[in-house]
């Protein structure tokens, strides 16, 4: 019994080992809670970013806008979230958040609510409802007020109300929201897995809580395919009427029916952590873990301190404000943390700019629709990714990477996918064949940002407007804006049942020989050359390559941050970096990226009540060097400060070894004092001996 008693219920940790049975399954139920959380949160901000050419149709706005609505998730994290890392680090954790998912959810419903209250989506078009649809080619010049606009203009009331929403402001809003709910996920959902996980097992863990977040967006992406592919209106306007394709320029998808799905699912990763403990009990075997000799070597003044942080039971919350900006100025005083900071500012500036407009760069670059460019997101670059983050993890398990090991690791991965990015460059379209904008009416390649281009002698008589986006595709394999400057004049069927517009004065205009003037031409914008299909499965390839090599160093270079703090300051660092990387980086990266693009735009589209709208059309020799530009200077800037981090990081190795030499040069002088005075004894003992030769018999 007392045996029994001595081995669970010791003096110094009773609770600890009477709770051992349970520590482990409570740890699980948390790292599934945290593991759905980051599903959750991934997959409503992959699809967030799926949704990106959608809803810039729908409300008609540039793309730097699009930017500002995508960094104000990363606005609603700067405002609370350093707050919340301290502070959240000496309360209820799993409380936190829960309350963080539920706040999510709403968010995730207000970005969603605008298509409830707006009215019916009104593609652009230069069909009249005043006009014969038969024909194309007016003879009196448009109404102004019609000119550019969709068939079904509304009166100028009706048009002064929808101009005064701005209902993309309620996206905005839903995103902040969003943001300002996962700001507890990361940092106290990590801390609390190393916190309580055996010192071995917890870059595993945080691996794999990684990787469940990589395996979001594929469903997010796989959503943002789905819902693509359906009508906005579905279910609100006869689909008879509807005369365009998901191809087209001016389709938009049933963005809203994704979030209202995201909503749901975030809503439902909350209800877990409820019923989860503020604390996990310390298992018996991890009671007298140490920090490795690496990690004791950052830390000033505490070289075999313990790298777990069991929080106090009761919080002064005086005491914790007092101890804020202190707390802050030291842990931004390391300065290998500071360096860490700088090199993930300028990497996520790269990264988080190309991937929310990586789906409109395949549409654009590639012809690809945004259903099948959500869709090669989701199936193929994502799990790739997944993979990567997972087997960084495995990698560092099995090999037992130090901060040395880790940090070259991650560099090593970071520059080969460097390299073989440049190789993008060489992976070119060239620009779509548009009559007057990238070809003249006389046949040679041109850029033209003018209205002037569009018009020649063959539409002239039409009247037609310069500021409408209706295309067709001629039998000569060009694109013309809208029939009526290809100078159509009758159609096969009208509305959906639309099959082709003939007669058309302009097409064959600039093919050599006598002119016919009556081509036929189809709705819809020509596909792509055949040329440009064939490179899209390399770019496709090197894609996924690329992102599998840089993901291989995430988990290791994670570990890398929090393993150079203070335990206690685990929370608060990894709160920081979260928000000095949102601040730097999440906010202003799509908003000039974005702005750039708009650089490039060819054709802009036309508001129902005037004013430019969404880009229809872009540069592509332009927008590859914009975007593939801006993402890889990116990061050629961050291997430099990547440099002075391995400088800081062999210096410390170095103190570190010659720490350890000095202890053990002090260990080996008391052995040989103790040799020594052994020795001294030995002598006595013989000297004794040979004096008493018979006790030496006796013995």
């Amino acid at each position: 019994m007392e045996a029994a008693k001595g081995r669970w219920v010791p003096e110094s940790g009773s609770s600890s080992s009477k709770a051992q049975p349970t520590c482990c399954p409570n740890l699980k139920i948390f790292l599934a809670a945290l593991s759905f959380a980051y599903f959750a949160k991934a997959l409503s901000g992959s699809y967030m970013k799926s949704t990106i050419t959608q809803l810039e149709r729908r409300f008609d706005i540039p793309s730097y806008l699009i930017g500002i609505i995508d960094g104000s998730f990363e606005i609603g994290n700067l405002l609370v979230i350093a707050f919340v890392s301290y502070f959240g680090a000496k309360l209820h954790r799993p409380k936190i958040i829960s309350t963080g998912c539920i706040l999510m959810s709403l968010g995730t419903f207000l970005i969603a609510m605008p298509h409830f209250i707006i009215g019916r989506y009104q593609f652009e078009t230069s069909v009249r409802p005043a006009m014969n649809t038969s024909s194309y080619c007016p003879s009196s010049t448009p109404e102004p007020l019609n000119t550019g606009s969709s068939p079904s203009v509304l009166p100028s009331v009706g048009c002064e109300k929808e101009s005064s929403l701005s209902m993309w402001v309620y996206v905005l809003l839903g995103n902040v929201l969003r943001g300002i709910g996962e700001t507890p996920v990361q940092p106290l959902g990590i801390s609390y897995i190393d916190d309580y996980a055996h010192a071995d097992n917890a870059a595993l863990y945080i691996g794999c809580v990684q990787t469940i977040a990589i395996i979001g967006p594929v469903f997010g992406y796989l959503l943002g395919s789905l819902c693509a592919k359906i009508y906005v209106d579905v279910g609100f306007v006869d689909m008879e009427t509807i005369t365009i394709t998901p191809s087209d320029a001016r389709w938009v998808g049933a963005w809203w029916l994704g979030y209202l799905i995201a909503g749901v699912i975030t809503l439902a990763s909350a209800v877990p952590f409820w019923f989860l403990p503020r604390a996990l009990p310390s298992p018996e075997d991890r009671r007298g873990d140490e920090s490795p000799l690496e990690q004791a070597s950052f830390l000033k003044d505490a070289p075999t301190i313990k790298h777990k942080y069991m929080p106090e039971e009761l919080a002064n919350f005086h005491d914790m404000a007092k101890e804020f900006l202190p707390t802050v100025k030291s842990l931004l005083g390391n300065p290998l943390y500071f360096t860490y900071l700088c090199v993930a500012i300028i990497q996520f500036n790269s990264l988080i700019g190309m991937v929310t407009y990586k789906p409109k760069y395949i549409e654009q670059h590639y012809g690809q629709s945004a259903s099948k460019a959500n869709f090669l997101m989701g199936i193929i670059n994502i799990p790739a990714v997944a993979l990567g983050m997972f087997l960084g993890g495995v990698i560092m398990k099995k090999f037992k990477f130090g901060i040395m090991a880790a940090a070259k690791f991650a560099f090593g991965t970071s520059l080969l996918g460097y390299f073989l990015s440049l190789f993008f460059f060489a992976m070119g379209c060239e620009n779509a064949k548009v009559m007057g904008i990238t070809v003249s009416y006389s046949g040679e390649d041109m850029l033209s940002y003018n209205e002037s281009s569009l018009f020649a002698n063959c539409n002239l008589a039409c009247m037609c407007s310069g500021k409408d986006w209706d295309p067709v595709c001629g039998d000569d394999g060009i694109t013309y804006v809208s029939p009526c400057l290809a100078g159509c004049t009758a159609s096969n069927g009208s509305g959906k049942e639309t099959v082709s517009v003939w007669n058309c004065k302009c097409i064959g205009a600039a093919e050599p020989g006598p002119q016919t003037g009556n081509l036929t031409a189809i709705l819809g914008q020509c596909p792509h050359r055949s040329s440009c299909d064939g490179i899209f499965p390399y770019f496709l390839a090197l894609s996924v390559i690329t992102s599998f090599i840089i993901s291989l160093g995430g988990t290791p270079g994670y570990m890398l941050l929090i393993r150079c703090i203070k335990p206690q300051l685990k929370s608060l660092a990894l709160g920081l970096y979260t928000l000095a990387t949102r601040t730097l980086a999440g906010i202003p990266a799509p908003i000039y990226f974005g702005a750039f693009i708009d650089t490039t735009c060819l054709k802009w589209g036309q508001k129902r009540c005037g004013g430019p709208g969404a880009c229809r059309i872009y540069n592509t020799t332009a927008y590859r060097i914009v975007y593939l530009g801006l993402t890889l200077g990116l990061r050629t800037i961050s291997f430099f400060p990547c440099i002075l981090g391995f400088l800081l990081l062999r210096r410390h190795m170095q103190r570190e070894q010659r720490q350890q030499a000095l202890s053990n040069g002090g260990t080996e002088t008391e052995c040989l004092r103790k040799e020594e005075n052994h020795s001294l004894q030995c002598e006595q003992l013989l000297r004794t001996l040979e004096c008493n030769p018979n006790r030496e018999t006796r013995l």
